[in-house]
């Protein structure tokens, strides 16, 4: 008449993963070279990012030093 509350779950989890399996066979991965390009503009990136709020973390603290003194 019906299925079950256990072949239920064992249907949608056999379901979920074949549309998982299906998505990853979609998924279009970088080649090394752009792998490599990308990794380093993200890290160059980061780097300089790290520099400047390091920087304007001194400023601001020498300013509020130099008001509370």
């Amino acid at each position: 008449m019906g299925e079950t509350k256990n072949e239920k779950t064992s249907v949608q989890k056999k379901s979920k993963f074949a549309d998982l399996k299906a998505e990853f066979k979609k998924i279009i991965w970088p080649d090394k070279n752009t792998l490599v390009k990308q990794t380093t503009a993200v890290l160059a990136i980061s780097v300089v990012l790290g520099v400047i709020i390091s920087a304007l973390d001194v400023v601001i603290q020498y300013g509020v030093d130099f008001l509370v003194k």
